[in-house]
């Protein structure tokens, strides 16, 4: 294996949103000539996610850059300690402490219009029980997610929501890869899922290279693709 070659970047998304939603972002990477992979999250709790994330860097051949948006930006902390794992995105992303959960991380900021517009809904999980995930209402789904996103694009996000397993929240990280890894992080500066705050605090703590795009929703990553892929080129650039 060479740290020479380019990275593949791994691109991780978060809750209520699947992997289209890099869609933008993927066709300005491959451009670049970038390797690029956007596999499925789980959603179903951050270890578990955390563990099938690894696995795919792992199995990669050569240097990888995660990146994260959003639930997604946990989810690489922990994930991110895999070997051949060489730098961390965050994009819009929760970025966490080892032993801090999303709860803890949230509970010291302000909430964000996030918080009161969430729908629970049951799952069956195995042994015959039930577990509790979360979408967003419909109605509130694009205000508070893609209110940059023209309206026709989010009346297909709001029915096409990946719901997140309510766990998540409470579980806590079990490592925190931007304490040997280099971070960069991008802040949706009129982000209405996450509190800015949140953002710009998890960036500053992991001494991340972070950038901050004044007007951009949570869903920066549809509305802003170029401004996102030239951060990961940035990382890419900086890891090759």
């Amino acid at each position: 294996m060479t740290t020479t070659s380019t990275p593949t970047v791994v691109l991780v998304h978060g809750a209520f949103a699947d992997a289209a939603s890099w869609s933008g972002v993927i066709t300005e990477l491959q451009n670049h000539g970038i390797p690029v992979v956007a596999p499925p999250n789980p959603l179903r709790g951050l270890a578990a996610d955390a563990a099938y994330v690894a696995s795919v860097a792992a199995q990669i051949d050569g240097p990888v850059v995660l990146v994260g948006h959003s639930y997604g930006g946990a989810v690489i902390t922990v994930a991110g300690a895999t070997d051949n794992v060489v730098g961390l995105v965050y994009v819009a992303a929760y970025v966490l402490e080892e032993g801090e959960s999303l709860g803890e991380l949230q509970g010291r900021f302000a909430d964000s219009p996030l918080a009161s517009s969430l729908k629970q809904s049951t799952y069956p999980v195995e042994g015959a029980g039930t577990a509790v995930e979360v979408t967003i209402e419909a109605q509130a789904f694009p205000s508070v997610f893609a209110a940059d996103v023209p309206a026709e694009v989010t009346k297909v996000l709001a029915v096409a929501q990946r719901p997140l397993a309510a766990a998540s929240f409470t579980e806590t990280a079990s490592t925190a890869a931007w304490r040997t890894k280099p971070a960069w992080a991008l802040v949706a500066g009129a982000d209405q899922a996450i509190n800015p705050e949140v953002e710009r605090f998890g960036a500053k703590r992991a001494g991340a290279t972070t950038i901050e795009i004044e007007g951009a929703s949570h869903a920066v990553a549809v509305s802003r693709p170029g401004d996102v892929a030239g951060l990961i080129r940035d990382a890419v650039r900086a890891t090759s």
